[in-house]
């Protein structure tokens, strides 16, 4: 499962790479459109996204930012958010690469954001979670674009292990 996590956090900073670019081409009334995803925008959705990883990351290493709302504005600005989320990829592709099978195996305890309570659970189930989270929302994103007349984007994992990702194959 290691490497399989492992592949998960790479194809996580392929794809989020695809998303800005496309991002990137918007103009800033596009960007901020409220097209019917979850948090409505592109914008607000990738800001979603910075956060969830946040929440999920503090729960996992103890360190980092955690937001105490799943709909945080944590930037503005789309150059910023960018390099938000470049870090927060470098930080779980290292964070992953430092797992070993017994952490996989453990249990950790967290509190939850929108009700709290306590959960216990392996770390194997979470990371599943976190990785397919970050998916979902991604498609949120590609059918934003897509909403917006732009062109659709190849996001899916097989692109990538025949791309940038061949060691994983």
């Amino acid at each position: 499962m290691l490497r399989h996590y492992r592949m998960f956090a790479a194809y996580n900073r392929w794809a989020n790479t695809q998303v800005y670019a496309a991002a990137a081409e918007l103009s800033d009334t596009e960007f901020r459109n409220d097209c019917g995803a979850f948090f409505g925008s592109l914008h607000r959705t990738l800001n979603h996204l910075i956060v969830a990883d946040r929440i999920w990351m503090k729960r996992f290493t103890g360190t980092g930012e955690a937001p105490t709302t799943l709909d945080a504005v944590l930037f503005e600005d789309r150059d910023t958010l960018a390099a938000a989320r470049k870090a927060e990829d470098e930080r779980i592709i290292a964070w992953t690469g430092m797992l070993d099978e017994a952490a996989l195996a453990a249990n950790f305890t967290y509190v939850t954001v929108v009700q709290p309570a306590e959960i216990t659970q392996p770390l194997s189930s979470a990371l599943a979670h976190f990785f397919n989270h970050q998916t979902h929302h991604r498609g949120q994103c590609h059918m934003t674009l897509t909403a917006l007349g732009k062109p659709s984007l190849t996001l899916d994992l097989i692109y990538f292990l025949r791309s940038e990702g061949r060691e994983w194959m």
